[in-house]
């Protein structure tokens, strides 16, 4: 029972997404060659990513029912509202004390450079949305088929984008990014995409009854599997290992970087029974952990 209630705390608190997203930006870190940030930074970002995970289920009216995490949020809603505030106010004290000592180095930022910083904070608050008189309720979520992509490109954005941004801003390196700075976002952006396609498996039912068209609720559950996951999958790994025989990887390096696609087409083909939230939460998403970690060994020793 102690293993479950970690294993809830871990998952339906959000702190898994907040672990992953600083894995994969020391990932992405390590393969675009540049150096890893400080402590500081991916601590702003395991906050952040927590923090904006968990808003939006103490922001809605909950009541119990068969879903175990809503449970778990009625249950636990004084911690989740003090880890909030934790989360949000270590990320803030951190960002303005940097602000502080890099305000001039934002001044001598390009266009392109502040559309990058900016782009993927406004895609993350509108995939929740505005709900204002002027502009009446709008989210990205409502938009089935879209909800993946928008999901895939704020991860890569985060992951990927900004570690290169904060090195190249704290160390007053020029330049835009490279060839391999976008072949990486791309890889990461569908990498998360597919993950996000087979999430909505777990919400297929609800998804039918609130009329939102995803992939599943469109194409069925055998189509997207067979015809959507799995294809994109292999798709993906046949990028890589192109890239990898341009690049001239090792053997080993190649294989490291190839287990987290294998896994996604096995996993894939699993999601035809049904399966547990924690299954989804774990193995699922827990991909992404696997992809970092996979990437940063073949990075650091081979």
């Amino acid at each position: 029972m102690k293993l479950v209630s970690i294993l809830k705390l871990i998952f339906f608190g959000n702190y898994f997404y907040g672990l992953c997203a600083v894995a994969l930006s020391i990932e992405a870190t390590l393969q675009q060659q540049y150096e890893l940030q400080n402590v500081t930074y991916y601590i702003v970002v395991f906050a952040l990513t927590t923090w904006y995970y968990t808003k939006a289920y103490i922001t809605e009216r909950m009541r119990f029912t068969a879903n175990q995490r809503t449970n778990w949020y009625i249950e636990n809603k004084m911690f989740v509202k003090r880890s909030q505030a934790v989360m949000l106010i270590s990320s803030v004290v951190m960002i303005f004390t940097f602000l502080h000592y890099h305000l001039q180095d934002f001044f001598a930022l390009t266009i392109q450079q502040w559309i990058m910083i900016l782009i993927f904070p406004i895609t993350a608050a509108l995939y929740y949305g505005v709900n204002h008189k002027s502009f009446g309720q709008y989210n990205i979520r409502s938009i089935g088929w879209l909800k993946p992509f928008i999901v895939g490109f704020t991860w890569a954005g985060i992951t990927t984008v900004y570690p290169v941004l904060y090195y190249k801003l704290i160390y007053h390196v020029e330049g835009s990014l490279t060839s391999i700075d976008w072949f990486l976002f791309i890889k990461n952006f569908m990498f998360v995409t597919v993950l996000c396609i087979m999430f909505d498996i777990k919400d297929y039912a609800a998804d039918y009854n609130h009329d939102l068209k995803t992939f599943v609720v469109k194409n069925g559950l055998r189509k997207t599997i067979f015809y959507i996951i799995i294809p994109l999958s292999i798709a993906g790994l046949g990028s890589f290992l192109m890239f990898a025989i341009a690049r001239d990887f090792s053997l080993m390096k190649m294989l490291l970087n190839t287990i987290p696609f294998v896994l996604m087409i096995l996993l894939a083909y699993s999601l035809q029974k049904r399966k547990s939230i924690l299954y989804y939460l774990g193995l699922v998403d827990g991909l992404m952990l696997v992809k970092a970690v996979c990437g940063t060994i073949a990075m650091l020793y081979f």
